[in-house]
Order: C-alpha cells, then sequence, then structure tokens
C-alpha cells in the first residue's frame, strides 16, 4: 500500500470517527521520523528545490508550504483538527481569539456594510467595533441576544454578518442559534457565532445553521492558560479569504501554540464535562446562599432558557455569574477573601478564576453600555477549573464571610 493510500483511508476512518477520536487524531501526518506525537515546526521559511518550484508555491499553482505567517504543518494540523471537531470544511488559526474575529470581519466586510452584534458579547469585542471598524465605515448595531424580533428589527438592506456568543460572557443568556440562522439567511447575511464558551465537545453552532465559528482558543481549547491564539472555521470560500487576511497581515498563530492547543484538544470532551458538572454543583449552592443576591447560569432550572441550552448543548459549561450586596466594593470583597481561586480574567481553566466583569473584562465600556449588557457593579465571574467541588465552595464561603 502506498502511503497516499494509507493517508486516504485514514482520512475516510476520520470523517466517521466520534469528537473524542477527532480530538485526538484529526489532523496528524507523520513526517518521515514516524513520530506518535505530532512535531513543531519552527521555521520561518521553507527551502524549495528550484526556482520554478517556488515560484509555483508562492503562486499557489503547487500545495506546499511558503512562509510561516500562514503555512505551517503544526498550525495546519490544529486547523483541521479543529475544523473537524466544528464539523467545518476549514479552519483558519490566529494569534489571538479577538484576532480571529477581527480576521473575520476584515476578510468578508467592506466600508459601508453592517453588523447586528449581540450585545452581550466581550468588552473588547464591543470595542473592535465601535472604535475601530467604524473608522473604516463598517458600522454596528447592537440587541439583545434573547430577543429575536429586535435582530429582525436591526437589519439593514446593507447588513452582512450577525454577529452573538451564546452562551453569553458574563450573563449565560443563550441565543437560539437556528432561529438567528434563519433570519440572517433570510435576509443574506451570515451568522457568525463566537463558541468559546461552550466549545466543539459541548455545542456546534455549524450543524444548527451557523456560518461561521470563532474561538478563543486562549481558553478552553487550551484548558491551562498557557497561550494565546484562536481560530475561525466555516466553509472553505469564506475560509480562503479569511486565510487571505492573514497573510497579508499577519495575525498569525504560532507553531509552539498550536503544539499546545492540539494537546488541549486531546482533552476537551472530558474537561467540558467535568467543568460543566463542578458549574452546576457550585451554581446551585451560590443560589442556596443568603448573601447571594442572584446567580447567572443556564444550568439551573429557572435560567429562562434553561430548556433552549438544553436543545442546542450537551451541557451548561463551566462558566457562571452572581450578584452579591449592592455595589462594586461588596463584589471586590468577596473576590479579595477568597485564598483558593485566581483573581484573573482569563476563563476555560484547570484552575478556578474569579473576576469582577465591571472594572476589568468590560471595563472600557461605558456606564450605558455596561447596563445595557447587564453588567451590574456587584457581578462576579467565576469560572469553574477542575478542583474539587467542596474546596471551591469552601473558598466561595471565605468571600461570604467579607460581606
Amino acid at each position: 500500500m502506498t502511503e497516499q493510500d494509507y493517508l486516504a483511508q485514514r482520512q475516510a476512518v476520520l470523517a466517521e470517527a466520534e469528537l473524542d477520536t477527532r480530538a485526538v487524531r484529526a489532523g496528524q501526518v507523520r513526517t518521515a521520523e514516524g513520530e506518535h506525537a505530532e512535531p513543531i515546526f519552527m521555521t520561518s521559511s521553507y527551502v524549495f528545490a528550484s526556482a520554478a518550484e517556488a515560484a509555483a508555491r508562492f503562486s499557489g499553482e503547487q500545495a506546499g508550504n511558503v512562509y510561516s505567517r500562514y503555512t505551517n504543518p503544526t498550525v495546519r494540523t490544529f486547523e483541521e483538527r479543529i475544523a473537524a471537531l466544528e464539523g467545518a470544511e476549514m479552519g483558519v488559526a490566529t494569534a489571538s481569539g479577538m484576532a480571529a474575529i477581527l480576521s473575520t470581519c476584515m476578510a468578508l466586510l467592506q466600508s459601508g456594510d453592517h453588523i447586528v452584534c449581540s450585545r452581550s458579547v466581550f468588552g473588547t469585542t464591543t470595542v473592535l467595533l465601535t472604535k475601530y471598524l467604524a473608522k473604516l465605515g463598517i458600522d454596528a448595531s447592537f440587541v439583545s441576544p434573547i430577543d429575536v424580533q429586535q435582530w429582525r428589527d436591526a437589519i439593514r438592506p446593507n447588513t452582512k454578518i450577525l454577529l452573538l456568543e451564546t452562551p453569553s460572557n458574563p450573563l449565560s443568556e443563550i441565543a437560539d442559534i437556528r432561529t438567528l440562522a434563519d433570519v440572517a439567511h433570510q435576509h443574506n447575511a451570515w451568522l457568525v457565532v463566537d463558541n468559546c464558551f461552550c466549545t466543539p465537545a459541548l455545542q456546534q453552532p455549524l450543524a444548527l445553521g451557523a456560518d461561521i465559528v470563532v474561538h478563543s482558543a486562549t481558553k478552553y481549547l487550551d484548558g491551562q492558560g498557557r497561550a494565546v491564539g484562536g481560530a475561525v472555521v466555516g466553509r472553505r470560500e469564506q475560509m480562503n479569504e479569511v486565510l487571505g487576511f492573514i497573510r497579508t497581515a499577519g495575525p498569525s498563530m504560532s507553531p509552539f501554540n498550536a503544539w499546545v492547543f492540539l494537546k488541549g484538544l486531546e482533552t476537551l470532551r472530558l474537561r467540558m464535562t467535568a467543568h460543566s458538572a463542578s458549574a452546576l454543583a457550585l451554581a446551585t449552592w451560590l443560589q442556596e446562599q443568603a448573601g447571594v443576591k442572584k446567580v447567572y447560569y443556564s444550568g439551573l432550572p429557572d435560567h429562562p432558557q434553561h430548556a433552549l441550552a438544553a436543545s442546542q448543548q450537551k451541557a451548561f459549561g463551566g462558566v457562571l455569574s452572581f450578584e452579591v450586596g449592592s455595589d462594586k466594593d461588596a463584589a471586590w470583597r468577596f473576590i479579595d477573601a477568597t485564598r483558593l481561586v485566581s483573581i484573573t480574567a482569563n476563563l476555560g481553566d484547570a484552575k478556578t478564576t474569579i473576576v469582577h466583569p465591571a472594572t476589568t473584562t468590560h471595563g472600557r465600556l461605558s456606564p450605558e453600555q455596561r447596563q445595557q449588557a447587564g453588567i451590574a457593579d456587584n457581578l462576579i465571574r467565576v469560572s469553574v477549573g477542575l478542583e474539587d467541588i467542596e474546596d471551591l465552595r469552601k473558598d466561595m464561603q471565605r468571600g461570604l464571610g467579607a460581606l
């Protein structure tokens, strides 16, 4: 059997494999050394056999590596694996999650175009749209993630993208992906979903009708807070445009970071299952505490979109938020009294993290924007890690004691 035949058969097997298998095996191509683990190709450029081959590679007439800004074997393995997990035709790796959103917009939009965006997105996404893309003549409107009529009413003849994240950050609002995909397609627009909080282990937006999925690989795809990166996946036609922007502008993923993310993907579903179970247990416990005013977590039966979350997700994820006291000082006292969890804005880590969104992740928004997004001064966000749940409860009790 030739190597080509073997690879073709292997691809056919992986195409029918379950998610856990694809997370471990998809995209891997061994070199002549026969390595078992994926190698890290730490090279900036590649040597060609002749001037003619170099010209063919640069023009795209011949497949192969050209320059690691946009072609690198380790990065390509990560791109193929995340695309396989999301059920996409093609994936493109980026330097960060925000680079993924920027690259998508720059590749697919032009001056005069319009975006409808959920008002419940990462604060920096809002800043990107309102401060930087606005300079290029790209306008944005912001609507409730859960009110479909607001999305319909906001669409204009020049609307090209509907952008959302679900569950939302940090209030766990659940957008109806299938319905919003229909709304987008009725108006010849694309639905772009930030799938950072769920990952393909828990939610696959493309299967629900979305056109493009973006990721901050920094979060759960890594899972241990080691590297920064992002990804965009979707149909090959759109992804080639995104890749063209990456090639030109250079917000590329490094080979080492791609290798780190590959290792993270191998344990993705196991971790997401554990994160979700502990988050539900902690949210249920917090809801029973006298010092907690309100808990936001879609896994709770009284969450307004609990049924919707259960219908489009396999579990409810590892991020929850809750309100204590009546102001920022109460939230800060709670946070400062903890001793086990990490006070940091990152999420999706094996280590539980805690943060005050109004002064960190959403701190660059105006008070009016935070109010519209439901980011109260007494709100705390927790990304539940993999520690023992009883130890996490004890640490939250330390926070409650400071109130």
